[in-house]
C-alpha cells in the first residue's frame, strides 16, 4: 500500500495498469394549460419527432408506494390532456384496483387519454423468434432448425424480464431511435409511466445502452480479428439486421459492409444512453416512505445508484399516513437537497379511488408542480461531475454511499476513469487538461473529489 491520500483515504496499486481506491472506515394552484409536453402529431410517426415521447419512472424501497405513485402520475398527465400509458411489468394487481380496470398485455383504454398495458414475458419472446423465424426464412442462415421452435413451450429464464421490458419500452419511447425505422405501435403517446418488476431492474434498464456498449466494443473485436468471427460475424449481422432493425419496405444497412452496421449498432447506444440523461425524454423520482429511516436511507442510495447508471433523479415523493403527521420534514428535505419534495396524497382503501377528487384537490398541487416537467428541474439537480482544470481536481456527486463503498480505476492510459459503487460501474473520459494520474482523492458533502497530476 502507497502512503495515505488523505487522512480518510487510501490509495492502492493492484497492477500497473489500474488504480484502486479504497477509503478507509473512519403550492401553487394546478395550471392546466401549461402542460409538460406538447402532443406529438400523428405525422411524427415516422422519423424524429420534434415532441418525443417522453419516458417516467420511480425508485424507492418495496413497499414505499412506487405503484401508487406511477398511477397517480399517469393519471395527472392524463387530465391534463396529454396521451399517456401506463406500463405495468408484474403480476401485482394494485395498479388494476387503483385504476378500475382490468389490466392485460397489450394496451387497454382506462379513460379519457389514459391506456394501461401489463408486460408479460411469455407473451413478448413470441414476437422477436416470429422476427428471427422470418428473417431466417429469407437469409437461410439456420437451414431451418430455427423454424423448428415452439415459442408457445419456452419458459422465462432468469433475465429475460429487463430484457424484453426494455424492448418494450423501446417500441413505446424510441430511445435508441430504432422506433424512426420500425414503427409498430399505431398509437403514439405523450408519456409513458413505467413500473417495473423492481427498482434494481429498472436501474439496470436505464444503464443498459452505456453498458452495452463495451460489450458491443468487443464483439465488434472477436468479429472482425478472429477466424470464426469473419467467418459468422456477417451471416449473424445480415440476421439481426433482417429480424430487429429492418422493416418489410426499407432498411438502412440495404448494401452496407459489415462495418458500416457495427458503427450504426454504436450509434443506436449512444442515442439511448445520451437520452436517459436528457430531461426532456426520460425523468426518474425516488419513492419513500418519510417516517421510516430505512426507506429514506434507501431512497437516498437508489439516488447516487442512478447517477452511476448514467441518468439524474428529477426529485422526491412520499405518502403520509393521514393520523401521522410528519414532524421531520425539515431533515427530510436535507437528506435529498437540492431536489424538490412533494407529498402525494394517501388514497382511501376502502373502494377505488375517485381520480378527478384527488388529482384536482389543493393536497395535490405540489405532487402536480414536481410531475410538471421540465418545470425549472435543471435547478434542482446537482452536476454529477464537474471538472476543475485549475484546482486539478474531478468531483463525482454520488449521494447514498459511504466512502468505503466506492472504488476507483483507472485503465486506458490516463484518458478516463471507472468509478464502481452500488453495483453499477461508470467510465468518466477526462478533458485533455486533466488526464493524467490520480494523485489523491477523499470523500466529503456526499462528494467523491479526485485530485489529479
Amino acid at each position: 500500500m502507497t502512503s495515505s491520500v488523505s487522512s480518510s483515504l487510501h490509495l492502492l496499486k493492484p497492477s500497473s495498469n489500474s488504480i484502486l481506491l479504497y477509503p478507509s472506515r473512519t403550492t401553487d394552484p394546478r395550471r392546466r394549460s401549461q402542460a409538460p409536453v406538447k402532443a406529438a402529431s400523428s405525422g411524427d410517426s415516422n422519423g424524429p419527432a420534434s415532441n418525443p415521447t417522453k419516458l417516467l419512472t420511480f425508485l424507492g424501497k418495496g413497499g414505499s408506494g412506487k405503484t401508487t405513485a406511477a398511477v397517480f402520475a399517469a393519471q395527472n398527465y392524463a387530465m391534463s390532456g396529454l396521451r399517456t400509458c401506463l406500463v405495468i411489468h408484474g403480476q401485482d394487481p394494485t395498479a388494476d384496483w387503483l385504476l378500475n380496470c382490468k389490466i392485460g398485455s397489450s394496451p387497454v383504454v382506462c379513460n379519457d387519454n389514459l391506456s394501461a398495458i401489463r408486460l408479460e414475458t411469455t407473451k413478448m419472446l413470441l414476437e422477436p423468434l416470429n422476427q428471427l423465424k422470418q428473417a431466417d426464412a429469407h437469409l437461410n442462415v439456420t437451414q431451418g432448425v430455427l423454424e423448428g421452435v415452439v415459442g408457445e413451450e419456452l419458459g422465462v429464464l432468469p433475465g429475460m424480464d429487463s430484457l424484453f421490458s426494455a424492448l418494450a419500452l423501446e417500441r413505446f419511447v424510441g430511445l435508441l431511435g430504432i422506433m424512426a425505422q420500425k414503427n409498430q405501435h399505431k398509437d403514439k403517446f405523450d408519456i409513458i409511466v413505467y413500473d417495473g418488476v423492481s427498482t434494481e431492474e429498472t436501474l439496470r434498464m436505464i444503464g443498459v445502452s452505456s453498458k452495452a456498449r463495451l460489450y458491443l466494443k468487443y464483439l465488434r473485436s472477436l468479429a472482425e480479428m478472429t477466424d470464426f468471427g469473419r467467418l459468422a460475424g456477417p451471416s449473424l449481422l445480415r440476421l439481426v439486421d433482417e429480424a430487429v432493425i429492418m422493416n418489410r419496405d426499407h432498411t438502412q444497412f440495404n448494401g452496407r459492409m459489415s462495418a458500416e452496421i457495427w458503427d450504426s449498432l454504436e450509434q443506436f447506444l449512444e442515442r439511448g444512453s445520451s437520452a436517459v440523461s436528457e430531461p426532456n425524454r426520460f425523468g426518474c423520482f425516488l419513492m419513500m416512505d418519510p417516517k421510516n429511516q430505512l426507506s429514506l436511507h434507501t431512497a437516498s442510495r437508489y439516488w447516487g445508484c442512478a447517477i452511476q447508471a448514467g441518468t439524474q433523479v428529477s426529485g422526491v415523493f412520499g405518502i403520509p399516513l393521514p393520523d401521522s403527521p410528519v414532524k421531520s420534514m425539515e431533515k427530510v428535505k436535507k437528506e435529498f437537497s437540492p431536489l424538490p419534495f412533494a407529498f402525494i396524497p394517501h388514497l382511501p382503501s376502502g373502494s377505488p379511488p375517485d381520480w378527478n377528487a384527488i388529482i384536482s384537490s389543493s393536497a395535490s398541487a405540489d405532487a402536480r408542480n414536481l410531475l410538471s416537467f421540465p418545470a425549472s428541474q435543471g435547478k434542482s439537480m446537482m452536476p454529477s461531475i464537474q471538472f476543475d482544470a485549475a484546482r486539478k481536481t474531478v468531483t463525482l456527486f454520488m449521494p447514498g454511499f459511504d466512502k468505503s463503498e466506492i472504488k476507483l480505476y483507472q485503465y486506458r492510459g490516463r484518458s478516463e476513469l471507472l468509478v464502481e459503487a452500488g453495483d453499477q460501474r461508470r467510465v468518466i473520459c477526462l478533458p485533455p487538461k486533466l488526464q493524467g494520474k490520480v494523485e489523491g482523492a477523499k470523500f466529503m458533502d456526499r462528494s467523491l473529489v479526485i485530485t489529479m497530476r
